[in-house]
């Protein structure tokens, strides 16, 4: 069975970061930040994480336009919300969940965003939700080195959340879940289209995007 990773940079120093990486023997990551960049963990901004991740033989991808949780496709918004399932059913996310399906095939991949915690985080909440139905073993690299597995992760938001469980299945119990934490967590927008990941300070550039999307998408898979 194929393996699938997720972690959370937070505030971590580069260092601490790559021992997490190198401890799950990851060699590519696939960063799902809308912008890749950040004043105040400058060692996760694009450039100088993808020159890092280089000198360790780790191949850096950005899919932050195809699964990134804050997308300028107007129709996904409701009253200025993103609503995940739209999302979720655009061409844009589905050729990037196709993407990181192939890159599975060869790599030993994880998704990186910022939030420590996965159940914060649209990396699970929006993106290996929809690839749990695949064959593919998802697990969660926590703080301490750790790994959660989806079904782990699953049954801490439904606890977190306190879905009632009794005359409900567990599948059931975990759709209720993931619509509550994906309008919990989910962007909202109160002014024109901005793409700005919470607790970041990216530099809203759309050239320098597309630019990026293009240069670190298409070389790896």
């Amino acid at each position: 069975m194929k393996e699938l990773y997720t972690i959370g940079h937070s505030n971590y120093t580069i260092e601490k970061f790559l021992a997490l990486l190198k401890q799950h023997d990851i060699n590519a990551l696939c960063d799902v930040r809308s912008h890749p960049y950040s004043k105040y963990n400058p060692q996760f901004t694009y450039k100088a994480l993808k020159e890092t991740l280089k000198k360790y033989e780790i191949a850096y991808v950005f899919l932050g336009k195809e699964l990134g949780a804050k997308p300028t496709d107007l129709s996904c918004y409701s009253e200025g919300k993103v609503q995940y399932t739209r999302l979720a059913q655009t061409k844009m996310f589905e050729d990037g969940m196709r993407r990181l399906k192939t890159g599975t095939q060869s790599y030993r991949i994880t998704l990186m965003c910022a939030e420590k915690d996965p159940l914060n985080c649209h990396r699970m909440i929006l993106i290996t939700r929809y690839l749990r139905a695949d064959k593919l073993k998802i697990q969660h690299i926590l703080e301490n080195g750790q790994l959660e597995t989806q079904y782990e992760a699953e049954q801490r938001l439904i606890e977190k959340l306190k879905i009632p469980q009794q005359d409900l299945f567990f599948e059931q119990q975990i759709e209720i879940a993931y619509e509550m934490q994906s309008h919990k967590i989910a962007y909202q927008n109160n002014q024109k289209l901005t793409v700005q990941e919470e607790n970041e300070d990216y530099e809203p550039n759309s050239t320098v995007h597309d630019w990026l999307h293009e240069e670190n998408g298409e070389n790896v898979f």
